[in-house]
């Protein structure tokens, strides 16, 4: 596999220029199955099976899940800072440095999947009350100074769920744990 495939194992987020209804319950459909999907996948790995990274220089299962966790709470509180504020500039946090910490690199992963069953039960909740006026709202990332829409960044998360899942299921299917 190349360094691009073992990155983006399916492939790059690409959310359409016109998000359909559909778009949105499909996504959040993805938010909403992935910590069930996830605790599924990784019941019974062990802890060296854990400390294994998805590709070199990659981040461990365990940091993927934890990393799942940190950027998915940063995101719901997004959410909730462009509905309360107009297009208001989020903060960055630095997902590198994160996932360096003593928690990501050692913590028990059931702490995360528990956490992750929560986190999502109460933002699908949020999510699937949102009228598409509230859809329609931004906030302003940093990195690119570039409006995001929530309908849009439903999308980009519904992609992260899938997408942290592969890189972890793949690796379990080139070492055959799986």
């Amino acid at each position: 596999m190349t360094l691009e495939e073992l990155q983006y194992p399916i492939g790059k987020a690409h959310i359409p220029a016109n998000i359909s209804k559909k778009n949105i319950e499909n996504w959040i459909s993805d938010i909403e199955r992935f910590p069930h999907e996830l605790e599924y996948l990784v019941r019974e790995l062990s802890d060296n099976q854990l400390d294994t990274p998805y590709r070199e220089n990659g981040w461990t299962i365990r940091q993927v899940i934890h990393h799942c966790y940190d950027s998915h709470h940063n995101s719901y509180t997004r959410f909730k800072w462009a509905l309360t504020e107009n297009n208001p500039v989020i903060k960055v946090y630095y997902e590198e440095l994160w996932a360096d910490l003593d928690d990501s690199k050692n913590g028990p992963i059931l702490l995360t999947i528990d956490a992750l069953k929560g986190l999502h039960a109460k933002w699908v909740y949020f999510l699937r009350g949102l009228s598409d006026k509230d859809l329609e709202k931004t906030f302003i990332h940093p990195s690119g100074n570039e409006a995001i829409s929530l309908k849009k960044n439903i999308g980009i998360y519904g992609w992260h769920c899938q997408h942290h899942y592969a890189h972890i299921a793949q690796l379990m299917i080139r070492k055959g744990w799986k």
